[in-house]
């Protein structure tokens, strides 16, 4: 397969890295900080120590994606390494899932001190979106340990 046909793909991982990381030092700082004229600190610095955190799993799964993607490059889609890829996506996944789940207390309480429970709900969408991606890649990596099963009992009879 050539490099052609994941370009796009490629392309949309760094997006979201450069997005994220971005995000991260140019404007959650300055959310945080209007957040706290707003906000006791006793819920603004866990939120953000808990959205800082969930950063190192993301970088993670973006690396291994950019790995999985090398690997459809060299025509070794249907490979071990290619299994093992998308169960650390699933595991990092899961990581975030469980971080974001940690503070939807957090995001309960900013809902009832500003009277706004539309803040649940945006601390539910990121946990929901993570948790669909974890469910994505471990359906992914049963459809590929299958055929790769199957690629090599078709090896061993011929």
């Amino acid at each position: 397969m050539s490099i052609r046909s994941t370009g796009l793909l490629r392309a949309a991982v760094l997006f979201m890295g450069l997005f994220v990381l971005l995000l991260s030092f140019l404007a959650l700082p300055a959310i945080l900080r209007d957040a706290l004229g707003f906000f006791p600190p006793l819920v603004i610095y866990p939120l953000g120590a808990g959205l800082y955190l969930t950063t190192l799993p993301f970088f993670g799964a973006l690396g291994q994606a950019w790995k999985l993607l090398r690997l459809i490059d060299k025509g070794e889609a249907f490979t071990s390494a290619s299994v093992k890829a998308l169960r650390t996506i699933r595991n990092l996944a899961a990581v975030i899932t469980v971080l974001y789940t940690l503070c939807l207390p957090l995001f309960y309480l900013m809902a009832e001190y500003d009277d706004a429970p539309g803040f649940v709900i945006i601390g539910l969408l990121p946990t929901f979106a993570a948790f669909v991606i974890g469910v994505f890649a471990a359906v992914l990596e049963k459809l590929l340990q299958e055929a790769l099963q199957i690629k090599n009992d078709l090896d061993l009879t011929i």
